[in-house]
Protein backbone atom coordinates (compact mmCIF):
# COMPACT_ATOMS: atom_id res chain seq x y z
CA UNK A 1 0.00 0.00 0.00
CA UNK A 2 2.79 2.42 0.92
CA UNK A 3 4.67 1.52 -2.22
CA UNK A 4 1.63 2.28 -4.41
CA UNK A 5 1.05 5.71 -2.74
CA UNK A 6 4.72 6.57 -3.16
CA UNK A 7 4.55 5.59 -6.82
CA UNK A 8 1.45 7.73 -7.38
CA UNK A 9 3.19 10.70 -5.74
CA UNK A 10 6.23 10.26 -7.96
CA UNK A 11 4.01 10.00 -11.02
CA UNK A 12 2.16 13.17 -10.04
CA UNK A 13 5.45 15.04 -9.48
CA UNK A 14 6.71 13.80 -12.84
CA UNK A 15 3.56 15.10 -14.57
CA UNK A 16 3.93 18.52 -12.94
CA UNK A 17 7.60 18.68 -13.91
CA UNK A 18 6.73 17.78 -17.50
CA UNK A 19 4.00 20.45 -17.60
CA UNK A 20 6.39 23.01 -16.10
CA UNK A 21 9.02 22.10 -18.69
CA UNK A 22 6.53 22.57 -21.53
CA UNK A 23 5.51 25.99 -20.21
CA UNK A 24 9.15 27.04 -19.91
CA UNK A 25 9.89 25.93 -23.47
CA UNK A 26 6.95 27.96 -24.76
CA UNK A 27 8.25 31.00 -22.92
CA UNK A 28 11.80 30.50 -24.24
CA UNK A 29 10.51 30.81 -27.81
CA UNK A 30 8.79 34.10 -27.01
CA UNK A 31 10.10 37.30 -28.60
CA UNK A 32 9.98 40.63 -26.77
CA UNK A 33 8.46 43.31 -29.02
CA UNK A 34 7.30 46.90 -28.64
CA UNK A 35 3.59 47.45 -29.26
CA UNK A 36 1.89 50.81 -29.91
CA UNK A 37 -0.53 51.78 -27.11
CA UNK A 38 -2.11 54.51 -29.24
CA UNK A 39 -2.19 55.48 -32.90
CA UNK A 40 1.09 57.01 -34.11
CA UNK A 41 0.85 59.54 -36.95
CA UNK A 42 3.17 59.91 -39.93
CA UNK A 43 6.45 61.65 -38.95
CA UNK A 44 5.41 61.63 -35.27
CA UNK A 45 8.16 60.90 -32.72
CA UNK A 46 8.25 57.41 -31.23
CA UNK A 47 8.12 57.88 -27.46
CA UNK A 48 8.41 55.26 -24.71
CA UNK A 49 5.16 56.41 -23.13
CA UNK A 50 3.29 55.45 -26.32
CA UNK A 51 4.71 51.90 -26.34
CA UNK A 52 4.50 48.78 -24.21
CA UNK A 53 6.70 45.69 -24.05
CA UNK A 54 5.04 42.36 -24.83
CA UNK A 55 6.24 38.80 -25.37
CA UNK A 56 4.83 37.07 -28.42
CA UNK A 57 5.49 33.65 -29.89
CA UNK A 58 5.76 34.66 -33.54
CA UNK A 59 5.86 37.74 -35.73
CA UNK A 60 5.78 38.36 -39.46
CA UNK A 61 8.88 37.20 -41.33
CA UNK A 62 9.63 40.59 -42.82
CA UNK A 63 9.29 42.41 -39.48
CA UNK A 64 12.44 42.92 -37.45
CA UNK A 65 11.14 44.32 -34.15
CA UNK A 66 12.54 47.57 -32.78
CA UNK A 67 14.42 46.89 -29.56
CA UNK A 68 14.15 48.93 -26.39
CA UNK A 69 17.93 49.34 -26.33
CA UNK A 70 17.93 50.84 -29.84
CA UNK A 71 15.01 53.12 -28.90
CA UNK A 72 17.06 54.46 -25.98
CA UNK A 73 20.12 55.16 -28.13
CA UNK A 74 18.36 57.15 -30.93
CA UNK A 75 15.33 59.33 -31.56
CA UNK A 76 12.94 57.79 -34.08
CA UNK A 77 9.99 59.04 -36.12
CA UNK A 78 7.29 57.00 -37.87
CA UNK A 79 7.68 56.36 -41.60
CA UNK A 80 3.94 55.75 -41.92
CA UNK A 81 0.76 55.71 -39.83
CA UNK A 82 0.96 53.00 -37.14
CA UNK A 83 -2.27 51.55 -35.74
CA UNK A 84 -2.96 50.83 -32.08
CA UNK A 85 -1.76 47.38 -30.85
CA UNK A 86 0.67 46.99 -33.77
CA UNK A 87 4.23 45.69 -33.48
CA UNK A 88 6.82 48.41 -34.10
CA UNK A 89 9.20 47.14 -36.79
CA UNK A 90 12.57 48.58 -37.83
CA UNK A 91 11.11 49.22 -41.29
CA UNK A 92 8.29 51.33 -39.78
CA UNK A 93 10.60 53.89 -38.20
CA UNK A 94 13.57 56.02 -39.18
CA UNK A 95 16.17 57.93 -37.20
CA UNK A 96 15.14 61.55 -36.65
CA UNK A 97 17.36 64.12 -38.32
CA UNK A 98 16.62 67.77 -37.78
CA UNK A 99 16.38 69.36 -41.22
CA UNK A 100 16.09 73.09 -40.82
CA UNK A 101 17.24 76.06 -42.84
CA UNK A 102 18.11 79.38 -41.20
CA UNK A 103 17.61 82.53 -43.25
CA UNK A 104 19.49 85.62 -42.13
CA UNK A 105 17.87 88.89 -43.26
CA UNK A 106 20.10 91.34 -41.40
CA UNK A 107 18.67 91.64 -37.89
CA UNK A 108 15.99 88.97 -38.44
CA UNK A 109 16.68 85.25 -38.55
CA UNK A 110 14.00 82.83 -39.73
CA UNK A 111 14.22 79.09 -39.21
CA UNK A 112 12.18 76.84 -41.51
CA UNK A 113 11.91 73.04 -41.37
CA UNK A 114 13.13 71.47 -44.59
CA UNK A 115 16.19 71.40 -46.81
CA UNK A 116 17.50 73.70 -49.53
CA UNK A 117 16.84 72.46 -53.07
CA UNK A 118 17.76 75.50 -55.15
CA UNK A 119 19.32 78.89 -54.50
CA UNK A 120 20.05 81.87 -56.72
CA UNK A 121 20.42 85.66 -56.29
CA UNK A 122 16.68 86.30 -55.95
CA UNK A 123 15.23 83.40 -53.95
CA UNK A 124 15.81 80.11 -52.17
CA UNK A 125 13.62 77.05 -52.74
CA UNK A 126 13.22 74.66 -49.82
CA UNK A 127 11.43 71.35 -49.54
CA UNK A 128 9.39 71.02 -46.35
CA UNK A 129 9.10 67.78 -44.38
CA UNK A 130 5.58 67.21 -45.79
CA UNK A 131 6.95 67.30 -49.36
CA UNK A 132 5.74 70.76 -50.40
CA UNK A 133 8.09 73.25 -52.03
CA UNK A 134 8.37 76.79 -50.69
CA UNK A 135 10.04 79.75 -52.34
CA UNK A 136 11.48 82.42 -50.04
CA UNK A 137 12.77 85.59 -51.66
CA UNK A 138 16.00 87.07 -50.33
CA UNK A 139 14.44 90.50 -49.90
CA UNK A 140 12.18 88.97 -47.21
CA UNK A 141 8.91 88.54 -49.05
CA UNK A 142 7.20 85.18 -49.02
CA UNK A 143 5.18 84.18 -52.13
Amino acid sequence: MKYQNKMEENLLILRFNFLFLLLMLCHLNAIDVLIAKNKISYNAPILKKDLRLLSVEKIKKRCEPLSLKRLDSNKFIAKHFINKNTVICESSVKVYKKNSVIFNFGNIQIEQNGKIIFENDKYITIKKSNGKLKKIYKNGQNK
